[in-house]
């Protein structure tokens, strides 16, 4: 068996001309296609920035957007040297799929975190309740939210408990109304106690004047005429002023003369 050398190399450099070519521009369409997305990319990010994107969510979608461009960046230069993709299209399709379904908790997660990173239902910084729990918010990742409770304790939630339920924001509104109920005894005089009230509110700077804080009659109780105090304070201020005030209304009403009654109840006994 003989071999015509000749023909050979005739052959292969023809063959070197095809696809050399070929694989010079499937690698310059690569290179310069990679640095066109890293500027695209870039300007994205600053776009972000300036309309006040949270930094989590830019770095998250900056990172996303330039991997899912640079797979379909490479998925065309594979393309271009000649290699069928189709069969690499559906086996990436399938991986994602197979990826999706093993973390669809992970990615209700991060949905939830988008969302809470978007529409900002509270900040860092914020005293809120939600799934169960209360707390200061310490951090927003796009997975979790970690909160400090009062007691100290820290809680790390799932993002998707926190926004499949109800949240209350206790911080995010400067000021907050305080309602509190105090019974006097049924022969008390009630201009004299509500008298009383409004001069504890009055002596207390922290309660503010407007809107204007409200004294009334709430109720006829089982042993008690019940009376709504109803104040407006700065929120860092709530509870401390409802502490206060319960220690004063106490010891005032000790110093009027104004009973707070025990619960009590009249029976009367029939004789046959």
């Amino acid at each position: 068996m003989s071999f015509d050398f000749n023909e050979i190399v005739t052959s292969l450099v023809r063959t070197l001309g095809t696809y050399g070519l070929r694989i010079l521009a499937a690698l310059a369409l690569f290179f310069i296609g990679r640095k066109v997305l890293k500027t695209f990319i870039k300007g994205i990010k600053s776009f972000m920035v300036k309309k006040g994107v949270d930094q989590t969510l830019i770095s998250f979608l900056g990172n996303l957007s330039y991997w899912a461009l640079m797979a379909f960046l490479l998925i065309t230069a594979v393309g271009i040297m000649g290699i069928q993709t189709s069969s690499l299209v559906a086996a990436l399709g399938a991986a994602g799929l197979a990826v999706g379904l093993a973390l669809q908790g992970s990615l209700s997660n991060f949905a939830a975190g988008v969302l809470i990173i978007i529409f900002r239902p509270f900040k860092v910084g914020d005293f809120i309740e939600a799934g169960g729990s209360s707390g200061t918010v310490k951090e927003i990742t796009i997975l979790t939210t970690v909160m400090t409770m009062i007691d100290n304790k820290k809680v790390i939630m799932p993002n998707s408990k926190i926004m499949d339920g109800t949240i209350v924001n206790y911080s995010a509104n400067p000021t907050r109304r305080i309602d509190m109920v105090f019974g006097v005894s049924y022969g008390s005089d009630l201009d004299h106690v509500i008298r009383v009230l409004q001069s504890l509110i009055d002596d207390d700077e922290r309660i503010l004047k407007d809107p204007a804080p409200l004294v009334a009659v709430l109720s006829h109780g089982e042993s008690s005429i019940n009376l709504a105090v109803r104040v407006w304070v700065e929120s860092p201020n709530v509870l401390k002023v409802n502490f206060d005030m319960q220690k004063k209304v106490k010891e005032r009403f000790d110093q009027e003369g104004i009973t707070i009654p025990f619960p009590q109840r009249t029976v009367r006994l029939m004789k046959e």
